[in-house]
């Protein structure tokens, strides 16, 4: 187990993640946060013990259950399992808008960060998964070294900059949210 993995031919650059399931302690507290606070839009239901949710009418970019979870409690620290969720944003007015919420709920951030290919805000959901908050830059400007690798850092997200964005569509009189369109 210990030899370096064999070089196989690349995957596919169409593939990508799916979606996320979650096994949650509280279906309603999880409702709350990602349709209530991040606005994903609840696609179904199955009664008290599931949801599936998503942005745009996907079918679903994230599940969340009590199948296995009921009243549960979130891992020990120093397990494995899941880092956290990445939600990706396509503008940094649609990632300022969700920082916004997220502290207009009083939701506590763990970190923010600006890694040169993407702006990340870091966050837990009511179950204590880590939630990325995230929007890629254009690949132009991805930073790279003297041989041409990509060069990725992690420095300070400027987070005034970033909602002085979102308050400035709101000042424009356009949507800053799918509850505004």
């Amino acid at each position: 187990m210990n030899e370096a993995p064999k070089k196989n031919a690349p995957a596919d650059p169409r593939a990508h993640i799916g979606h996320v399931h979650l096994k949650v302690a509280d279906l309603e507290r999880s409702l709350q946060f990602y349709s209530g606070v991040l606005g994903l839009e609840v696609m179904q239901r199955m009664g008290d013990s599931a949801a599936f949710l998503s942005a745009g009418g996907y079918h679903h970019h994230i599940a969340i259950n009590t199948w296995e979870s009921l009243g549960g409690s979130p891992p020990p620290p120093g397990t494995t399992g899941l880092y956290h969720t990445a939600i990706v944003y396509p503008t940094r007015v649609a990632m300022a808008d969700a920082l916004h919420r997220v502290l207009k709920a009083s939701i506590p951030l763990e970190g923010a960060a600006d890694h040169g290919v993407s702006e990340s805000i870091y966050l837990r959901d009511p179950d204590d998964n880590g939630v990325e908050l995230y929007r890629d830059k254009p690949r132009e400007v991805w930073p790279h070294d003297k041989d041409g690798k990509l060069a990725m850092y992690t420095r300070p997200l400027d987070l005034k900059g970033l909602l002085s964005e979102a308050e400035a569509k709101e000042e424009d009189g356009l949507p800053t949210g799918p509850n505004d369109l």
